[in-house]
């Protein structure tokens, strides 16, 4: 999983409060190669205000994407009911994820890979969009792709404008 996308809530203490580019420079000292801070922000929108998440999630097929797939996924993604197992602090349960799919269109990225645009529910209930590749496998086994990877694009609040 990439992301473009992840938050960092944090409270500063004491009265000689950083810049905020100093609190960018100071995070990027710090944190590992590959990930870095772009922005920090002044009263940000509370987190229980976090609602929806875009991504990508390619489906990769070492053989080529076979026949009939992007119809048959589209399918799929258009029911009322997509069972799920989900693995939680109280175990494994089943999950209907359709609900949690506010948007989702298929494209063909080239012979091999399938590319899933999404927007799902991150919170209250949330899907991980890696769960999309979990319900492929489960309910349409021909088609779980041989590799899938997943891009955090964005994430909305509830009223869908860009989460700050």
């Amino acid at each position: 999983v990439a992301s473009k996308c992840e938050l960092l809530e944090y409270e500063l203490e004491g009265e000689n409060k950083p810049t905020h580019k100093e609190i960018v420079s100071r995070l990027n000292e710090a944190l590992v190669d590959g990930v870095r801070v772009i922005h920090s922000y002044d009263n940000c929108a509370k987190i229980k205000n976090l609602a929806f998440l875009d991504a990508t999630v390619d489906l990769e097929y070492d053989k080529g994407i076979p026949a009939g797939a992007e119809e048959a996924i589209r399918q799929l993604f258009s029911r009322q009911e997509i069972i799920v197992e989900k693995k939680g602090k109280n175990g494994i349960t089943d999950q209907n994820i359709a609900p949690m799919i506010k948007k989702l269109e298929l494209a063909t990225l080239d012979a091999q890979t399938l590319r899933l645009f999404v927007r799902v529910c991150c919170q209250n209930p949330s899907l991980n969009p890696m769960q999309l590749v979990a319900a492929i496998g489960l309910h349409l086994p021909e088609l779980k792709p041989d590799f899938a990877k997943c891009k955090r694009l964005e994430i909305y609040d509830l009223n869908q404008e860009v989460f700050r």
